[in-house]
């Protein structure tokens, strides 16, 4: 086979590889593979149906090689310039792996092939992907909270941990029980009756101190990370859209589709004064 053939050979199998059909057998296939995962946790399965999982479990796995090496003869370098393709690489290889003797553990991280569903379903990329960009700004709210509570922890176990009662000494003892119990509190589990307010039977005011605490992290800081995950999802689609050769919305745009809407909402009212008479 001369070179001109064999490009001819990459270029059909490239094809092949990013059809519609090819990529949903392999996202089928993965869903599949799951649920048999799955249903090797039940004991009464496995009892009737073990050899043919784990038959089952060896052709699926077969096939996802098959597709790696695919991608492999098309790409050839540009295979390993794709992280998704190293990452499917490290979860087929991870299966590949003996699970017997000290590896017997491996056979539990099989269930990491689901994850492949990542790579496959471009919705599913395009959030891991604005997940990637978002983690610059929150790095930045991480630490912007992990400073609210070691200054809420110091305070809580300073006004409340001094206290001989057993509760307190559980919950705010300790700078460590403090920030667990803090935590608690953030999360808005049990935080009124299992806390709150049995610290509040000895401390009356102890509500100044927890009311703006959880304003402060439930309700403002932890709010920042929807917005910054929604943001860098924005962003993520922005860049979709320039590199699908679609220019981005302009305020301009923006503003000529509400006009137009406007004018449409106007036409309807002076439609339906018109029916009315």
């Amino acid at each position: 086979m001369n070179q001109l053939e064999e490009t001819g050979v990459r270029q059909r199998v490239s094809r092949l590889v990013e059809s519609p059909v090819f990529v949903w057998t392999i996202t089928g296939l993965i869903v599949i593979n799951a649920i048999t995962l799955g249903m090797e946790t039940d004991q009464g399965i496995m009892a009737d149906y073990g050899q043919f999982l784990f038959w089952f479990d060896k052709v699926i796995l077969a096939i996802f090689t098959v597709e790696l090496a695919l991608k492999f003869y098309a790409y050839r370098s540009g295979f390993f310039r794709s992280g998704w393709n190293l990452f499917d690489l490290a979860i087929v290889t991870i299966a590949w792996l003996p699970a017997s003797g000290s590896l017997a553990i491996l056979r539990a991280l099989r269930i990491l092939r689901v994850l492949r569903l990542l790579s496959v379903v471009p919705q599913m990329r395009r959030v891991i992907a604005a997940i990637g960009h978002s983690i610059p700004g929150i790095t930045s709210v991480i630490g912007v909270l992990g400073l609210v509570f070691y200054v809420a922890a110091v305070l809580a176990t300073k006004l409340f941990g001094q206290h001989a009662d057993p509760n307190l000494q559980e919950w705010f003892g300790s700078i460590g029980a403090s920030a667990y119990s803090l935590f608690q509190i953030m999360t808005l589990e049990s935080w009124s009756m299992g806390i709150v307010r049995p610290v509040m039977v000895i401390y009356p005011l102890a509500w100044v101190f927890f009311v703006p605490f959880i304003i402060i992290t439930s309700f403002a800081v932890l709010n920042l990370f929807i917005g910054i995950i929604v943001d860098a999802m924005q962003a993520s689609h922005e860049e979709e859209r320039a590199e699908g050769g679609e220019a981005p919305l302009t305020q301009n745009d923006l503003r000529l589709v509400l006009d137009r809407l406007d004018a449409l909402q106007s036409e309807l009212a002076a439609l339906k004064s018109q029916n009315q008479r």
